[in-house]
């Protein structure tokens, strides 16, 4: 592969525990998450990635992926410039209706703020 085309993907970092709790899910899970998490990196949107309800824009987005009936939920934001962050995996363990729980979103809404502090500081070292 070209030196330009690896140049172009943003790196991915993990917030909070995002990474092994990722590990902990079945393969075909990881994979279709993985697969989705390398779409953006190369700037691109999986076409089942969908913005999450109750954030402003469409910076905030989740992959659901379900597998012997159980669902699980990866969320990412590409809203800050040159890297990919994941705010939050899991599996979603409520059966009733779609709707986010509400201490899932404010887990992410914490990871989102740590992701912009992180994202600031790494700003900040590659000027200089």
């Amino acid at each position: 592969m070209e030196m330009t085309a690896l140049s172009r993907i943003k790196p991915v970092v993990w917030i909070g525990t995002t990474k092994a709790d990722l590990t902990s899910f079945p393969e075909d899970v990881k994979d279709a998450i993985g697969y989705a998490l390398y779409v953006a990196q190369g700037g691109g949107k999986h076409a089942d990635a969908k913005p999450l309800r109750g954030f402003s824009g469409a910076g905030i987005l989740e992959i659901v992926e379900d597998h012997a009936g159980d669902t699980y939920r990866a969320v990412y934001t590409v809203r800050l410039p040159g890297r990919i962050y994941v705010l939050h995996v899991f599996q979603k363990k409520s059966k009733t209706g779609i709707k986010t729980p509400k201490p899932e979103i404010e887990l992410i809404k914490s990871r989102l703020k740590r992701a912009e502090e992180e994202h600031a500081r790494w700003q900040e070292a590659q000027k200089g």
